[in-house]
């Protein structure tokens, strides 16, 4: 269920338009003022992203979105999907006749079940992917990064059918970034710092710093999609198949170290660390590892992934390259962030983490900080050290893909980051 200043920020702070990138023509459009709160036409939006309205019966409509169906009830807070209701910061309101979408509904409930459909709270804009693969799922094989379109290209568009990455000739495809923030809506995460009054949530840091990391990978001419934009939350096993249904390049998920209170001086404990999916060698690495899986607490609908199913799949990746590759993305990161953290390098590490399993493609989780540390928990909260948190992974981001596409095609259409 959404958190009550989630609902609370779409009742009170509905704003005059919103921008829609549609998948045919990018227009504005005028929110409705209602009682409670803004909405949008049905029938004027869902053709924009690639989806449409229907009544089905009296009061009732079919919703089809992209890549989710669902029913709304006029004067009814809940939409119903095929796993069952969700609850609305506002009910659907018949007007007109013509039905109002209330915000949220566009910003957060279709984007989250519907993994085609992206908003941008801060430009207030909403981005449908266009030429999404209908078929495109969690359990498509994994796929080599693609070579960008020119660099002015900023929506992250997804490629229809791919060529293999080592063709020859590099093929004009956008590349697509994937950056999730860890933990959110009823999972806080760690809290901090030691022995004073906490004023560090881990998932208010790992957002702000997620959407840092956008930006400047937007600046870098690559397209970016967000696990989460506002403070609501994402099943573990969700965030990897949103990167894979919108066939990403790479997967970054970002979050913020916790002290083991156990530990002599737990307070003292400073220093970031990256780590990539594989088995967990010492018993550090597999307290961080069940520290970000407790999430899973807080998740109502299916199962988390087993021991037994996490052995397999590791099992399966060790065949194939993108463990590889998630390594060596990994040693990147961790060196870009050595030049500009204050803290010490605790570098490359490996575990079994439940958001990297899903994720077919290169894959890290980044520890950007102990929490826990009050100067550490200062500097990740800070606008200075998000940004330059922000800017070191994208450089580490683009100096990789610069990398595999000159080990696979013997050249490269990446602009280097600077040394």
């Amino acid at each position: 269920m959404m958190c009550a200043p989630f609902l609370l920020a779409f009742v009170l702070h509905a704003q005059d338009s919103v921008h829609v990138r549609g998948v045919a023509r990018d227009t504005t459009l005028a929110v409705v003022s209602t009682p409670a709160g803004g909405a949008l036409r049905a029938d004027v939006v869902l053709p924009l992203i690639g989806g449409s309205v229907s009544a089905s019966t009296t009061g009732r409509w079919k919703i089809d979105a992209p890549g989710v169906s669902f029913t709304l009830v006029d004067g009814v807070p809940f939409a119903t999907t095929k796993d069952g209701p969700i609850p609305l910061a506002a009910a659907p309101i018949l007007r007109n006749g013509a039905l109002l979408l209330p915000l949220q509904v566009l910003a957060d409930i279709v984007p989250r079940i519907g993994n085609r459909v992206v908003w941008d709270a801060e430009s207030r804009e909403l981005r449908a992917f266009r030429n999404l693969g209908k078929n495109a799922n969690a359990s498509s094989p994994p796929a080599a990064p693609r070579t960008p379109e020119p660099r002015a290209a900023r929506t992250p568009a997804a490629a229809t059918a791919s060529t293999p990455a080592r063709s020859s000739a590099p093929s004009p495809r956008h590349r697509l970034i994937v950056v999730d923030a860890g933990h959110g809506g009823v999972d806080p995460g760690m809290h901090g710092p030691i022995g004073q009054r906490t004023t560090l949530y881990e998932k208010d840091i790992t957002l702000d710093v997620a959407k840092k990391l956008a930006h400047e990978l937007e600046g870098r001419g690559v397209g970016v999609l967000m696990t989460r934009t506002t403070d609501t939350l994402i099943a573990l096993g969700d965030r990897g198949r949103i990167a894979n249904a919108a066939k990403g390049d790479l997967f970054i998920s970002i979050h913020v170290n916790a002290a083991n209170l156990n530990w002599k001086e737990p307070g003292a404990a400073r220093g970031f660390e990256t780590y990539f999916l594989a088995e967990a060698k010492t018993e550090d690495e597999r307290r961080v590892a069940r520290m970000e899986n407790e999430v899973v607490r807080f998740e109502s609908s299916g199962d988390p992934a087993q021991e037994g199913g996490l052995g397999f799949i590791l099992k399966d990746m060790a065949q194939n390259e993108q463990l590889r590759e998630s390594s060596d993305l990994a040693e990147t990161i961790q060196s870009r962030l050595k030049r500009i953290h204050p803290g010490p390098s605790r570098g490359v590490k490996q575990a079994g983490f439940m958001v990297l399993v899903t994720a077919f493609m290169p894959s890290v989780l980044v520890e950007i900080g102990f929490g826990t540390n009050p100067a550490e928990a200062a500097y990740i909260s800070g606008e200075a050290g998000q940004r330059a948190i922000a800017s070191a992974v994208a450089d580490a981001a683009m100096e990789y893909l610069g990398r595999y596409e000159r080990r696979v095609t013997g050249t490269s259409t990446l602009q280097d980051p600077p040394k």
